[in-house]
């Protein structure tokens, strides 16, 4: 089962101003081919369909692991995404005149679906729009075959995160990248290591991961300082999942190029940061939208729970 905390893996700096078309690009990352709906989809149903889990209990603790890891990295792009497209305003009054055509910005925008039709959130497609495919998944019930897939999926996703950042100008989205490219660079690495000890194949030299040097992207330098590419979330409570410091640890090393030390297997989940809160968009809806109307019942609603 997951457990869910209310905030996001990373604090996202505010848009300045309102940028929907930074926010399509940002969607590749959520649903593209190589995006976090894949990574997610791919580790979740390999753990659920994994063979022999008490005898192979360090790689099916890997995978378990980081497909919790996952779920927040989902939510952390799609918050990127929400906030891109909202803007640091919205407008909750309404009283807009429909007429008078307020949004008329978003038809030439990159994606007026994800206005018309999604009131400018995220959404499981990638940057043109295109739903997220199922058929992504990988699980094939042979273990090396799918830590092998997921090490080239980690490697992909990491070279669609430095492109997207290439094409993004704002903190909001360089800053989702820059936290990505560190915990992609970790997962590679930890998928490279258990088909190591599977295989004795130094997979890092067959098949390197991207060459991509993350001290050279200031969005991740204080990521690399606090030793977050070195660190491998249990994401559960008590002993559960530490099986795999039998893989993440051991004297392993950080990967040539990051600031040096020991892999660590860290219990429970990385520090936390607040969700941003969105404000609305009242006449994007309807002229009578009231909500100050539902403002004031959530509110009573509030104090009843306590």
């Amino acid at each position: 089962m997951f457990l869910r905390l209310d905030q996001l893996l990373t604090a996202i700096p505010e848009p300045t101003q309102q940028d929907p078309n930074e926010a399509a690009a940002l969607q590749e990352l959520l649903g593209g081919k190589y995006g976090e709906m894949s990574t997610l989809n791919n580790y979740m149903f390999q753990s659920f369909n994994f063979r022999s889990k008490a005898k192979l209990r360090p790689f099916y603790s890997i995978v378990a692991s980081i497909t919790a890891e996952e779920v927040g990295h989902v939510e952390l792009v799609s918050n990127g995404v929400a906030m891109l497209a909202n803007g640091p305003e919205g407008d909750e009054e309404g009283g807009a005149d429909i007429s008078d055509s307020p949004f008329a910005d978003m038809a030439d925008i990159r994606s007026t679906a994800s206005f018309i039709s999604n009131g400018g959130g995220a959404m499981p497609v990638d940057s043109n729009g295109i739903p997220w495919n199922g058929t992504f998944v990988t699980t094939t019930g042979n273990l090396i075959m799918d830590l092998l897939f997921n090490f080239h999926l980690e490697c992909g996703a990491r070279i669609h995160k430095l492109r997207t950042y290439s094409t993004l100008t704002g903190a909001t989205g360089r800053e989702v990248c820059g936290y990505l490219l560190v915990r992609g660079s970790v997962h590679a690495h930890a998928y490279a290591l258990a088909i190591k000890k599977l295989t004795g194949v130094e997979i890092e030299k067959m098949l390197p991961c991207p060459n991509i040097d993350l001290s050279r992207i200031p969005e991740c330098d204080k990521y690399l300082q606090a030793g977050k590419h070195r660190m491998l979330y249990t994401n559960s409570t008590g002993d559960t999942y530490k099986e795999m410091s039998g893989i993440w640890g051991n004297g392993e090393q950080a990967l040539p190029g990051d600031p040096p030390g020991e892999l660590e297997v860290v219990e429970g989940v990385p520090d936390g940061a607040k969700i941003s809160n969105l404000t609305g968009t009242a006449s994007a809806f309807t002229p009578d939208y009231a909500p100050e109307e539902m403002f004031e019942i959530a509110t009573k609603l509030f104090k009843k729970s306590r």
